[in-house]
């Protein structure tokens, strides 16, 4: 059964750190590019940073350059997000997602056929 798990979320004030992991069961995330999207409430999902099967290359949304890094450990089966100098704007349910290789565009929503439950990150003083 093909399982995307993510964890690390939680309520951080502004300015603060968080790190979210996604794990992969069931099947191994060499041939998938990773997304991390996210969802407000009231908001459409967008994607906030996505990562080749390689790790070669990576997507930030404008909002979460500087900010954000997307990295992949594939013997672990992992990929994960940094969060710095996370704002109130940050603050939605992020959800990790897999393409498989090849994808049109690292972030193109409707290549991601695997996602994750969710993981809550709340920025809030």
């Amino acid at each position: 059964q093909l399982q995307l798990v993510e964890s690390g979320g939680g309520l951080v004030q502004p300015g603060g750190s968080l790190r979210l992991s996604c794990a992969a069961s069931g099947f191994t995330l060499d041939y998938y590019a990773i997304g991390w999207f996210r969802q407000a409430p009231g908001k459409e999902r967008e994607g906030v940073s996505c990562i080749s099967s390689s790790g070669g290359s990576t997507n930030y949304a404008d909002s979460v350059k500087g900010r954000f890094t997307i990295s992949r450990d594939n013997a672990k089966n992992t990929v994960y997000l940094q969060m710095n100098s996370l704002n109130p704007e940050d603050t939605a349910i992020y959800y990790c997602a897999a393409a498989p290789v090849p994808v049109q565009a690292l972030c193109f929503i409707q290549a991601y056929h695997y996602w994750g439950q969710g993981t809550q990150v709340t920025v809030s003083s």
